[in-house]
């Protein structure tokens, strides 16, 4: 018995010995309440591979700045749930994120079909609203605490196709004749509005201007009509399902414009790339970011980063199209806290509209509408694409515009480069 107590009581000045080591220790920063940011992002369905290296990216940021201390003394926590590439479920998720969840501030998921059904309860609330890769959805709403994270400038729907066609332009004979086909959704109209205009700046013919079903598998009927127009550019305004599509059926039909791409989203992920490789060779489409050495200099911890932890998380290996981006957004947003001292939604988008913000993946200010005051958007032509190509450089790609990060010229015309 004697043992016994005497055993408890060494237990027990022990433990009173713990907790007074404990006291001594620093007290971390964190305390109280997370602030929580919720947003949906495409984690399953057709626009995942994109949506799950965004969100990579952001838990990379929410890692860093809780190791950090946190903001305005709080840790910070990401609240998100599938869309499952669904526009449909947006505003639901939106609802139980603001009413049940209670975050403190929202973001959107990814890609315009996401982004433009948050908006109405988003305004609805009064809440800031960072957008990741949407086009130009504010320009219905013009809602003044918007701000887009997509490289486009102030003529949005333009810039995704404009570098294709002053590329065109530039060859001797130049083309007078284009063809546009563009998938039947909310980003693809957008993107061939704008190719629309351009074609009408540069003075060419269109000969064929249709839409096609997101549903569609069969791309021959499409891809035969284009043909039988005969056009000398074949500028295409896809999601990735039927971008991926659109390049196998020219490739099976051996049709040979004398360019052909432009707006095909799916393109920039490793996953389209691999499962395209060498089909790709010829191709000239928009791209938000490459990784040349100007560029990645300030993303180079970053990508470090995501790519040793890629394979576990089963994401993107390189997380260059959304990757990068998906930090830059919420570390924009995180900034915005720190120096606002607030979670206050008009404080902060009254920073994002004064602020010129300086990013990894490169450096913006906003103006009308939320949309960038300059234009980021670069077009590139993929070509000697081989067996087994690793994606990581430049050697399967050249940057054609815009001229300040240009690598080479352009292979014209497209058959040139199969």
């Amino acid at each position: 018995m004697h043992c016994r107590l005497k055993s408890l009581t060494l237990g027990l000045m022990a433990g009173v010995a713990a907790l007074a080591g404990l006291a001594l220790q620093p007290v971390a920063a964190q305390s109280g309440e997370p602030i929580k940011i919720g947003f949906s992002m495409a984690l399953t369905g057709p626009l995942a591979a994109n949506g799950k290296q965004a969100l990579l990216g952001m838990k990379i940021w929410e890692e860093e700045t809780n190791a950090k201390g946190g903001l305005l003394g709080r840790p910070v926590k990401l609240v998100y749930y599938d869309d499952q590439s669904n526009p449909s479920t947006v505003p639901a998720i939106y609802t139980k994120l603001l009413d049940a969840d209670k975050v403190d501030l929202v973001v959107s998921g990814y890609a315009t079909n996401m982004v433009a059904p948050a908006m109405p309860v988003v305004m609805q609330k009064n809440k800031t609203f960072i957008s990741l890769f949407a086009l130009d959805v504010n320009a219905e709403f013009k809602y003044p605490k918007y701000f887009a994270v997509l490289p486009t400038g102030p003529d949005t729907k333009a810039s995704f196709t404009e570098g294709f066609f002053q590329t065109a332009l530039a060859q001797d004979p130049k083309p007078t004749t284009v063809a546009l086909a563009a998938e039947d959704a909310e980003f693809s109209r957008n993107s061939c509005e704008g190719a629309r205009e351009n074609a009408k700046k540069f003075n060419l013919k269109i000969v064929y201007d249709k839409t096609y079903p997101p549903a569609t598998t069969d791309y021959s009927p499409i891809v035969r009509a284009v043909q039988a127009a005969n056009p000398d550019l074949f500028v295409i305004c896809s999601y990735p399902l039927s971008s991926v599509g659109m390049v196998q059926t020219i490739n099976e039909l051996n049709y040979k414009p004398k360019m052909v791409g432009g707006a095909m989203v799916g393109l920039q992920a490793t996953v389209f790339k691999q499962r395209l490789g060498a089909k790709l060779n010829g191709i000239v489409n928009y791209e938000t970011w490459v990784p040349t050495d100007k560029q990645m200099a300030p993303a180079a911890e970053f990508f470090k980063k995501y790519q040793a932890r890629a394979g576990a998380e089963g994401v993107d290996p390189l997380g260059y199209y959304l990757g990068g981006w998906g930090y830059a957004y919420v570390n924009m947003l995180g900034e915005g806290i720190a120096a606002t001292k607030s979670v206050d939604d008009d404080k902060l988008a009254d920073w994002l509209r004064k602020t010129e913000h300086k990013t990894i993946m490169g450096d913006w200010s906003y103006g009308a509408k939320g949309e960038w005051t300059k234009s980021g958007m670069i077009q590139v032509q993929y070509h000697d694409i081989k067996e087994g190509e690793t994606w990581k450089g430049m050697n399967y790609q050249t940057v054609l515009t815009p001229t300040e990060i240009k690598t080479g010229n352009v292979i014209y015309p497209y058959e040139k480069a199969k």
